[in-house]
């Protein structure tokens, strides 16, 4: 019997210590050490601009006021310099920090935007005034430069190598709390926002609150694998949800900044969207997949090299194109008059196209290039709409230079389900261009049964519609 005990008890000892094995091994990461040797390299960044403001100073004087034996007096002195310019001092406050002992430093480009004066001050307290080497918007970077020698760095890693699931930590000054050190797991990576469209943000789940902007993303080596930008939230703070500008993407703009004091990008010259699930049936392709061209900017790239609206790019330069946020940020990175070979998929084949990469104009200027370039009616009752001829008038507003029928009116329908609206200008339907409403009837009467892709203007902006043409 006691033998028996003996042997139980060794069984479970045994058991027990496999079983702990794997807790003990997989214990929490240990920050102390990174956050002490790169800590002193990350910076507060604060900055004061002037703002001049119009006050009517006559308005301000108080109702009760008007009883004083002087009120005629000023009224008639402010009746004559009724408004008086005022200089209000605006500050702001960020992060940032030092990648070279002789006084760089980066920031997000929204930390300094404006910025009269720009102050940077170290943990052992210093301060120094900034001067500005340059920034780049597209991408939210500010590369800053201080009088100072041997200074504290951090350590520049890869964010290729990046890890979903991986620890990584952030170090900055959240609502003016200098050197706060947060911790948190890569979420997803690639991430595009509607608002800047050449980074492919790292998401991570790492406590962000305003003043962490422009500070490092560190991985467990204690390399910077990021730049802390931006949140998701509802209510203005930390939600779970933080973005990061990889540091791949970073290196590549300092390095320009510091060259040549701008950015250059590579321009392709056409709207895209995402292939959805009824989009790709329609396009009887296999799976969703790719980027689907909506518009191709006059004198671009594109137009030069052939594309047309309803190819759907899925290889750029060797690299496949899943969805269409993986693909500015690929042709962002590509280098300026380089040719390079890209897959569509055009009317259910592959055809290659090479295309010559030019460097991406400014904002305003590829606005410019979007907006250069009564009559009869019909109603569909297989579709339950009723368009309409487009008059001159109606193609001035909608520059329109041709083509295309106006939607009068939308009823339950097939129209309706695939997301037509009222007041959309429909330009084409199973990837044939529509001349005029009989077009439309004539195209759409050799249609049953099937889903054909459709594509809409809509307040100046293209879109393609996946439309379900139920059978005659």
């Amino acid at each position: 019997m006691k033998h028996n005990l003996s042997t139980s008890f060794n069984f479970f000892l045994l058991m027990a210590g496999l079983l702990s094995a794997p807790l003990s091994a997989q214990q929490l990461p240990d920050f102390t050490l990174m956050v002490e040797e790169y800590g002193p390299a990350v910076v507060n960044i604060s900055t004061t601009a002037k703002k001049v403001e119009k006050k009517d100073i006559y308005r301000s004087i108080p109702k009760s006021f008007e009883d004083n034996p002087f009120h005629d007096f000023f009224r008639h002195f402010f009746d004559d310099n009724e408004l008086f310019e005022e200089e209000r001092p605006s500050t702001s406050l960020g992060s940032g920090f030092i990648i070279s002992n002789d006084g760089y430093v980066v920031s997000n480009n929204h930390v300094i935007d404006e910025a009269g004066e720009i102050i940077v001050r170290l943990t052992d307290r210093r301060e120094f005034i900034a001067e500005l080497i340059g920034t780049d918007k597209r991408s939210d970077i500010a590369l800053l430069k201080v009088d100072a020698t041997n200074l504290p760095t951090v350590k520049l890693g890869s964010s290729g190598s990046l890890k979903v699931g991986e620890w990584v930590l952030a170090i900055g000054s959240p609502f003016g709390f200098e050197h706060s050190v947060t911790a948190g797991i890569v979420s997803a990576k690639g991430r595009s926002l509607p608002s800047d469209t050449y980074v492919p943000f790292i998401q991570t789940d790492v406590a962000i609150n305003p003043g962490n902007s422009g500070g490092p993303l560190f991985n467990l080596e204690g390399e910077v694998v990021g730049v802390n930008s931006q949140i998701y939230s509802r209510t203005g703070g930390f939600m779970g949800l933080s973005f990061a500008i990889p540091v791949d993407v970073m290196k590549n703009v300092v390095e320009q900044l510091k060259t040549t004091g701008k950015v250059s990008r590579g321009w392709l010259g056409v709207l895209i969207q995402d292939v959805t699930h009824e989009l790709a049936q329609s396009f009887e392709m296999k799976r969703p997949q790719g980027a689907l061209i909506a518009k191709v900017l006059p004198e671009s790239p594109a137009a030069k090299a052939k594309f047309k609206v309803g190819d759907i790019i899925i290889n750029f330069d060797g690299k496949n194109i899943e969805r269409s946020a993986d693909l500015p940020s690929i042709v962002g990175r590509t280098q300026v008059g380089s040719s390079v070979d890209t897959t569509v998929i055009r009317q259910g084949e592959k055809v290659t196209i090479s295309v010559s990469i030019d460097e991406l104009p400014s904002d305003d200027d590829i606005q410019l290039a979007t907006i250069r370039r009564g009559g009869k009616s019909a109603s569909s009752s297989r579709l339950a709409l009723s368009i309409i001829d487009l008059t001159d008038e109606k193609r001035e507003s909608f520059d329109i230079n041709e083509g295309g029928v106006l939607v009068q009116n939308v009823d339950e329908g097939p129209a309706r389900n695939a997301g037509i609206s009222k007041g959309d200008v429909i330009m084409m339907i199973d990837n044939i261009n529509i001349k005029n409403v009989s077009n439309f009837t004539e195209i759409l009467n050799r249609l049953s049964g099937v889903t054909v892709p459709i594509l809409v203007h809509r307040r100046g902006s293209p879109r393609f519609l996946a439309l379900k043409v139920p059978k005659k």
